[in-house]
């Protein structure tokens, strides 16, 4: 296989702020891609604050992406096309595929009342023993609870309930169906069976029959309607390949081998593996890990969700207003210029103290050591290092509770471009740091699966040998014994924080 391979798989890469539709080739290459922002809408009759989707404008835009898309590359060389987006968003449908109630969206606080209650009927500790899933109140269960007390009739006029992804592949081909990585972060599967859990689903007062047939990513579920091809231009009959959520598909598509770490990393963080174990402990849900099903059978994804680029986006709006572009090489430049520890300030970037490696803490972010003689480039380097203390965190616990040797950190998304960053989490996780050329790892691992599915590749051990992507590695330097003293630290200064937050 070459470079400019004309087999295409076009991968419709939905995430909440962009929704993109790439043309993947077989070696892993970027054909052509168009992409349009996206954004909740508010509710229309609905209580201040409340936020859905409307599935239509992001299927107008998703249409009118994949005709720019297909101006570039010969619409017969597309042999299939898949779907991935983000995950806990889904809505009630009828038969004929229309909607009973709006997808709601996660960033929507309606659910938190319901969120609350919820140790009422069932502890935490159980939930997470069953679906891996720790309680936030944007889980989908609470989503169909909320609906089965305040809107009963669109769930008992619906045929079925799908997922963003789902509502999705519908357009395209008009078939229903549900996918274990979409459907594991609906806090409502028994995720050791990858199946349904009973007992979760009856908390809304529904059963397993109420959700389509389970299919796996890779295997067909349709084809491409002439409606759809009217609409977006992909030909008809193009078969319809199951895609899911995200984090799954680019945790795939980084091609990290079992001893690896992935950090996927843009505003929010989530660091997982591919583990061949579901080891729901006591240990591992105080410390606010949570597992998702892989896109393979038999593999879970455990990992730690924690904030990201959030943080930094934070200080650079507070110290370099009005920049625009300017401000990231600036924030490099600056944080370079300083030396490790900052000069004494410690960053602790817990601004969403429900998530991440020290929710046990209860700490919200915090900065130490400040004086008059703080300097804005020691507090960008903190934020930094901050951030990968986090990380080191984040991983001894992976660590703790997945008996796999992890060898290395593969940083995939926007997060991975920062060489200063990639640095700093090398030398205070003392592990190498891999990043490649490559930035569409969701685009890529939802194609290779694609691929896979169809029998062009056997596995994605064979698929490697033709992805072409150069690597670069950041080793520990140095300054790692500094780092080592510096992380006891910021785990001194969590416990120490505690009564106060608390």
């Amino acid at each position: 296989m070459t470079e400019d391979s004309k087999e295409i798989i076009l991968v419709f890469d939905c995430g909440a702020t962009n929704l993109k539709v790439v043309a993947v080739n077989s070696v892993g290459k970027i054909a052509a891609s168009a992409s349009f922002q996206n954004s909740p809408s508010p509710q229309k009759e609905g209580k201040p604050g409340w936020l859905i989707w409307d599935l239509n404008e992001i299927w107008r835009k998703l249409c009118l992406s994949t005709k720019k898309v297909l101006e570039k590359i010969d619409p017969r060389d597309v042999k299939a096309v898949t779907v991935t987006t983000w995950g806990a968003d889904g809505a009630p449908v009828r038969r004929d595929g229309s909607l009973t109630y709006p997808p709601i969206s996660w960033q929507c606080p309606r659910t938190e009342e319901t969120a609350k209650k919820i140790e009422e009927k069932i502890s935490p500790w159980e939930i997470f023993r069953i679906t891996g899933y720790q309680i936030t109140s944007f889980n989908t269960l609470f989503r169909l609870m909320w609906l089965r007390e305040n809107v009963p009739e669109a769930l008992d006029e619906a045929y079925t309930w799908l997922m963003m992804p789902g509502l999705i592949t519908y357009k395209l081909c008009r078939e229903f169906h549900i996918e274990p990585t979409s459907a594991s972060t609906m806090m409502a599967m028994d995720l050791r069976k990858r199946d349904w859990s009973a007992q979760l689903l009856e908390l809304a007062d529904l059963d397993p029959s109420f959700f389509p047939e389970w299919i796996e990513p890779g295997q067909t579920v349709g084809y491409v309607t002439e409606k759809a091809q009217k609409e977006c231009g992909v030909p008809s009959g193009v078969p319809v390949v199951v895609g899911g959520h995200d984090t799954q598909f680019a945790l795939f598509g980084s091609g990290a081998r079992m001893d690896e770490a992935i950090l996927s990393s843009g505003t929010w963080e989530i660091l997982g593996v591919r583990s061949d174990m579901f080891n729901p402990t006591r240990s591992a849900f105080e410390n606010g890990l949570l597992f998702e099903a892989d896109v393979q059978r038999g593999l879970w994804n455990p990992q730690l969700l924690m904030m990201g680029s959030g943080v930094l986006e934070w200080i650079l709006d507070k110290v370099f207003p009005m920049m625009g572009d300017k401000k990231y090489d600036l924030m490099i430049r600056e944080a370079e210029g300083e030396p490790a520890g900052s000069n004494g300030i410690m960053f602790i970037p817990c601004f969403v103290k429900e998530t991440g490696p020290a929710k046990k803490y209860g700490t919200l972010g915090t900065i130490l050591g400040l004086t008059l003689r703080t300097s804005r480039g020691q507090l960008l380097r903190s934020a930094l290092e901050g951030l990968s203390f986090q990380l080191r965190h984040a991983l001894e616990i992976l660590k703790a509770e997945i008996p796999a040797g992890i060898r290395g950190i593969r940083v995939v998304g926007g997060g991975s471009k920062n060489p200063l960053w990639n640095q700093i989490r090398a030398d205070v996780t003392g592990l190498p740091v891999i990043t490649t050329e490559q930035k569409e790892y969701t685009s890529l691992g939802a194609a290779i699966t694609a691929f896979i599915g169809m029998g062009l590749y056997k596995s994605l051990d064979e698929a490697r040998k033709y992805i072409f992507s150069e690597e670069r590695r950041f080793e520990p330097s140095s300054r790692a014994d500094i780092y080592n003293a510096l992380f006891k630290r910021y785990i001194d200064a969590l416990e120490s924080l505690k009564d106060y937050y608390r």
